[in-house]
């Protein structure tokens, strides 16, 4: 009866305070306290409150426990070695260094491709998707002099379109 009571009492002066932000036309807090103020009741109505008592209980015996049980102890050692090798295992596979991952070789230049979207009938919007166009060999973009290759090989491939595309846009 006790539990009914504090409960009912909680909510009433939740919806007050919740009264009191309206009038004040804070109507987002207003509806913030009045949902808050409804938690109370709508636990004691559904029999939450037991619940929440045993829960209360059973973790005071767990804390008690823990620091009187070598058993418990025991446990968190386990749990933090296992947390340990997974956070290791996770590093070690970032860097390469599984066994049979090795290295990764850096990538190459990559091969000359038209644009992403391009269009295939040459106007934008014009020309539907028509796959006997598509098999047709398209034209490499450009081609690169191998001395200036030779120069700009340093594994992340050729960024000349990316940059002409950029410089046309003006960006």
């Amino acid at each position: 009866m006790l539990t009914a009571a504090v409960s009912f009492a909680l909510t009433a002066a939740g919806v007050a305070v919740a009264g009191l932000r309206a009038y004040r036309r804070r109507f987002l807090s207003a509806t913030r306290w009045f949902a808050f103020a409804l938690v109370p009741a709508g636990l004691y109505l559904t029999g939450l409150f037991p619940v929440a008592r045993t829960i209360g209980s059973e973790l005071a015996d767990w804390a008690t426990k823990l620091v009187f049980d070598p058993r418990v102890w025991t446990g968190i050692v386990l749990l933090g070695v296992s947390a340990a090798l997974l956070a290791t295992t996770r590093w070690a596979g970032r860097r390469g260094a599984v066994a049979g991952g090795g290295a990764r070789p850096a990538a190459g230049p990559a091969p000359a491709r038209p644009a992403v979207g391009a269009d295939p009938g040459g106007v934008t919007g014009t020309a539907p998707f028509d796959p006997a166009r598509q098999a047709e060999p398209q034209k490499p973009a450009k081609q690169q002099k191998p001395a200036k290759q030779a120069k700009r090989d340093d594994g992340l491939g050729d960024f000349s379109d990316i940059e002409e595309i950029l410089r046309r846009r003006g960006i």
